[in-house]
């Protein structure tokens, strides 16, 4: 975090298996062919509290998801460390991940959601339905024109 340029962590989460679920691991696979500078992408099913101590190395980081409540095509919002963590088997917020990464290793990571709107989740299927893909573009682009300008709060939707 010391060189000019902001560091980004993003990390898209989601089941591709399960539709428009796999947005987050879409969303990520399209930033990575990127190759931006500056950008480090990691995809997974879910977020895990191992995820806090890579993320403490970056001055941003970007947990995408789908959602079933953003608005059309994506929302992009900042959150705040969760000083209490709450997590199952199956999953934990970003902001307690983020909470960890501040408490446990310092850090000073910003920490923002992109939600991607989603529509199909109920069926099993590694494709997503046409509207999500809609969406992912408009998600990228907005990642793209942020990242090339080196500066993603003006975007803030």
């Amino acid at each position: 975090m010391t060189s000019d340029r902001l560091t980004v962590l993003l990390i898209g989460y989601g089941n591709p298996g399960r539709l428009d679920d796999g947005l987050g691991p879409a969303v990520a696979e399209a930033i990575e062919s990127l190759k931006l500078p500056g950008v480090t992408v990691e995809a997974n099913y879910q977020l895990n509290v191992e995820d806090a101590e890579q993320l403490a190395g970056y001055d941003m980081v970007i947990f995408a998801d789908a959602s079933v409540n953003a608005l059309e095509p994506f929302s992009f919002y900042r959150i705040k460390p969760k000083a209490e963590v709450s997590f199952t088997t199956h999953s934990i917020e970003p902001e307690s991940v983020l909470g960890l990464a501040h408490d446990l290793f310092e850090a000073k990571t910003t920490g923002y959601i992109l939600a991607i709107r989603g529509y199909a989740f109920n069926e099993f299927g590694q494709q997503l339905s046409a509207r999500a893909k809609e969406n992912l573009n408009a998600a990228v682009n907005f990642f793209k024109d942020a990242a090339g300008n080196g500066n993603f709060f003006d975007f803030n939707k």
